[in-house]
């Protein structure tokens, strides 16, 4: 296998309320696609949203849902100034901020939010470690 993430698909309670938290709150690219489905372009890979039952069904699975996924999406950003700009703009969507932006033991800084459907994300500066585009540097 090559090692490679294609597309991460959540599977949310409601997919118009998620729409707009991802495309008009995050401003996340959408991509045109049917109306059961929403995905945006991430840089080297896609996020989709498909309704949380036929995700399940899709997959083989139950839909309940409760407490923790078992993981965290990750957004690593240039500067701690970024992390502060992405994590405000996460609230003022509607995100929960569910630990805020802190230097970390790892010599980073970071914070967490959750989207409408309690999806985690960490918004961080490592510079030991930036991940951005090709041709940009911290």
């Amino acid at each position: 296998m090559k090692p490679r993430i294609s597309m991460i698909t959540l599977g949310v309670e409601n997919l118009q309320r998620s729409i707009r938290f991802y495309e008009q709150g995050l401003g996340l690219p959408r991509m045109e696609s049917p109306p059961e489905v929403a995905f945006f372009t991430l840089q080297g890979t896609w996020l989709g949203l498909y309704g949380r039952e036929a995700l399940a069904r899709d997959a083989g699975v139950s839909g309940r849902a409760g407490g923790f996924p078992g993981f965290s999406l990750a957004h690593n950003v240039g500067s701690e100034g970024e992390v502060d700009e992405v994590m405000a703009q996460a609230a003022l969507a509607g995100a929960r901020v569910t630990k805020p932006a802190e230097k970390t033991s790892w010599g980073g800084y970071a914070g967490y939010f959750s989207d409408p459907d309690g999806y985690l994300w960490e918004v961080a500066h490592n510079p030991a470690f930036w991940v951005g585009p090709a041709d940009e540097d911290p």
